[in-house]
């Protein structure tokens, strides 16, 4: 069974969004794709043919995955957070202690993590050095360069 996965509710309609994409318009093109190529004459030496059908192999392993991604997918109430601790979902302001940068994050699912619009997965080495964590504490965190103190600043939701 898959982990189950926490999601706000515009990255679980992105999720279904992209499913239904691949299940409608994704088939028809490598339907398409498999057509033309079937078309060219002998399948035995038709590398178009055999990349079109591996085309299809990858593109129904991609679907089976969000399948199972969805069917393990919770959506969260963002009503009910607690913003006391820094949570899933949580947006997190904080202060690198040895050079004073600022930086604001949301922790989010991995599929929804997007570094430029400030949103890491919870699983990412900063998100677990903070979750649990108050506004006041300094969090620890192990990155491959080292050890880096964080200080939270501020938890919102």
């Amino acid at each position: 069974m898959a982990e189950v996965t926490y999601y706000t509710e515009e990255g679980l309609a992105k999720l279904k969004e992209e499913l239904q994409y691949l299940k409608s318009e994704g088939r028809v093109k490598i339907a398409n794709a498999i057509a033309e190529a079937r078309d060219k004459g002998d399948l035995s030496e038709n590398a178009e043919y055999d990349a079109a059908k591996e085309a299809q192999g990858l593109h129904e392993a991609k679907i089976a995955k969000l399948e199972e991604v969805l069917s393990s997918a919770r959506l969260i109430d963002e009503s009910k957070l607690d913003l006391s601790k820094v949570l899933a979902l949580s947006i997190v302001r904080i202060r690198n202690k040895k050079n004073g940068a600022e930086m604001t994050y949301q922790l989010v699912s991995e599929t929804e993590a997007d570094l430029k619009a400030g949103k890491i997965s919870v699983k990412s080495p900063i998100a677990q050095g903070l979750l649990g964590k108050s506004v006041g504490d300094v969090a620890l965190v192990q990155v491959p360069a080292g050890e880096i103190e964080f200080e939270i600043l501020d938890i919102s939701r």
